[in-house]
């Protein structure tokens, strides 16, 4: 679908934020569960699977709205290149936010770990017991997340160019949006080159 306003649609703007928060916590949270162990590990892993999950909710809400209602459309100026790299990579960011949560629910349900949540809810598994495909789990899981820290960094590359150094509107479309300018309508007497006539 194709969008008349230059900005993204508010509740998309919201769901971009929001995960944004929670992507970064996943990735400190990572970091720091690769460094530790013992109980700060078990406290972290704790905090990492409900993050997941609630990405992947948030991934499910927001890829239907977003192909709902559509994207501002970018700069003519923008080589075919950049946009072609900007479509692929904006289809890698939707397929990554997908699959990084659902892969590591399996790789738990395939170690027999439980999923659980916030008020003593816990997931059922997707996955039978089986400790290969955890350990295959267990790396695509990890290689997905080092691919996806790459994308972010490329996303944010793209993102400060068009905010700071382009200064095009992109970067805005997805923040505060465009402000609406009002523009009063002619009357018709006014038009200039015309005068007015009345009756005799």
């Amino acid at each position: 679908m194709t969008r008349v306003s230059s900005d993204f649609h508010p509740a998309l703007r919201v769901l971009h934020w929001l995960m944004a928060a929670l992507v970064l916590a996943m990735l400190f949270i990572g970091v720091f569960m690769v460094s530790t162990s013992g109980p700060a590990y078990v406290a972290l892993l704790d905090l990492h699977r409900p993050i997941g999950i609630a990405i992947l909710v948030l991934v499910l809400l927001r890829l239907p709205l977003r192909l709902a209602t559509g994207a501002p459309a970018l700069p003519k100026d923008l080589a075919p290149l950049q946009k072609r790299i900007a479509w692929g990579s904006h289809v890698l960011l939707y397929a990554t936010l997908f699959a990084l949560p659902l892969i590591g629910w399996g790789m738990l349900s395939a170690g027999g770990y439980p999923v659980r949540l916030e008020c003593g809810i816990v997931l059922p598994p997707i996955l039978p017991h089986d400790l290969a495909l955890y350990a295959l789990l267990r790396a695509a899981h990890t290689a997905i997340a080092l691919a996806f820290f790459a994308l972010i960094l490329l996303h944010l590359a793209a993102a400060l160019m068009h905010g700071v150094v382009r200064r095009d509107g992109v970067l805005r479309s997805m923040t505060t949006g465009h402000r609406k300018t009002y523009t009063p309508a002619i009357a018709d007497d006014d038009k200039p080159g015309e005068t007015a006539t009345f009756p005799a």
